[in-house]
Parts: C-alpha cells; sequence; structure tokens
C-alpha cells in the first residue's frame, strides 16, 4: 500500500453525535503517544491541528 493510499482516512460515526477519525499508529508511535492521551484540537486555515495536551 502506498503512503499516500495508507494516510488517506475516512470519517466515522461514534454514537449518535459524534464522529472519529483513526490516525496511523506509526504515526501515533513516533510521537511517543499514548492509548487514552489527552490532545487539543484547534481549528486552522484548511484543516485541523492536533496536539498533545498539557495542563
Amino acid at each position: 500500500m502506498k503512503l499516500k493510499d495508507k494516510n488517506t482516512r475516512k470519517i466515522t460515526r461514534v454514537g449518535k453525535t459524534s464522529l472519529a477519525v483513526t490516525l496511523p499508529k506509526e504515526i501515533i508511535t513516533e510521537l511517543g503517544w499514548k492509548e487514552k492521551q489527552k490532545v487539543t484540537m484547534k481549528k486552522v486555515r484548511g484543516g485541523v491541528l492536533i496536539r498533545d495536551w498539557k495542563k
């Protein structure tokens, strides 16, 4: 599978009012993120920025 295709994701429904996008495991591992880790999202021009949550 080509990298471009591997990093293309679908938006899926989770419950009645939420939607979700999965992230590639390789990217999560590179960032040192773990399951259930808190992250922040910010709407930016042309997309969304996801960052590690910091107190």
